[in-house]
């Protein structure tokens, strides 16, 4: 995934309010959001190649994503995936602040990444690259491939877009508004583009928020939206390859964990 924008705390209704792109090789294997076989109270999309999920929520209302922190240069293939980092948040039991504590002590394992991982009560953020563990406050954030809130174009635009959202009165299409955010396609100019270490061609091509190309085979593979407050969750995913939208309602219940 590599853009997750959200507001926290911001909004009368929903303290939490996120959207999220996932972008990815087209051939890459995915599963679309469901609930997991293995885990019925997980409700995410599905690595299949790595079986770790890029963003997912329980029933239980806890939350986790990543993203990659770009460094080309970066030697990855000893280290372990990243999915694994929100799946084991979505699978356990541990508070946020304790799984990102957890997470800082073995930073070492897993390739540059950016974590989000909540509840109905905590929000926390750790990137092992930044190493600097966060509370969130409230206020409207941004996370694609850099550390958090960085001005990078595309973050700066769908902050901005999120806040007027946010801000408008239109509560019944807040889902379809940020849908519709997640899919601006519009490049940057290359005065800003940030100097990540890829080629030029590329930091066009990643610029926007919803990313596309043929060429590469390569580009936004879903956007996903949450509104969640103490008593319900919406989950809402749209599969941008075969336009399938698949859209989850539920009360935030405790699990029944019995060992």
């Amino acid at each position: 995934m590599c853009l997750i924008l959200f507001a926290y705390n911001m909004h009368p209704k929903y303290p939490l309010i996120l959207g999220s792109n996932r972008d990815e090789f087209y051939h890459r294997p995915t599963a679309q959001a469901h609930y997991w076989e293995d885990h019925p109270h997980i409700l995410a999309g599905r690595d299949l190649s790595k079986m770790g999920t890029w963003m997912g929520i329980t029933t239980g209302g806890r939350l986790a994503a990543v993203t990659n922190y770009r460094d080309p240069n970066e030697e990855v293939q000893a280290k372990g995936s990243r999915g694994d980092l929100v799946a084991d948040f979505l699978k356990g039991t541990s508070t946020p602040e304790k799984y990102i504590q957890h997470a800082e002590r073995i930073r070492n394992e897993y390739p540059g990444y950016n974590l989000l991982v909540g509840d109905p009560d905590d929000l926390y953020y750790y990137s092992n690259v930044g190493n600097v563990v966060m509370k969130l406050k409230p206020g409207i954030y941004g996370i694609s491939n850099h550390l958090i809130n960085t001005d990078w174009p595309k973050v700066k635009r769908g902050r901005e877009g999120l806040e007027k959202i946010i801000q408008g009165e239109d509560e019944d299409t807040l889902t379809e508004q940020m849908l519709g955010l997640l899919q601006i396609a519009d490049p940057s100019v290359d005065e800003l583009l940030p100097h990540t270490g890829v080629p030029l061609e590329w930091e066009r091509l990643l610029s926007p928020i919803f990313v596309r190309s043929e060429k590469f085979d390569y580009g936004t593979r879903a956007s996903s939206v949450v509104l969640m407050n103490r008593e319900e969750v919406f989950f809402t995913e749209m599969v941008h390859q075969n336009g399938e939208v698949m859209e989850q309602r539920f009360n935030i219940k405790p699990l029944n964990w019995t060992s």
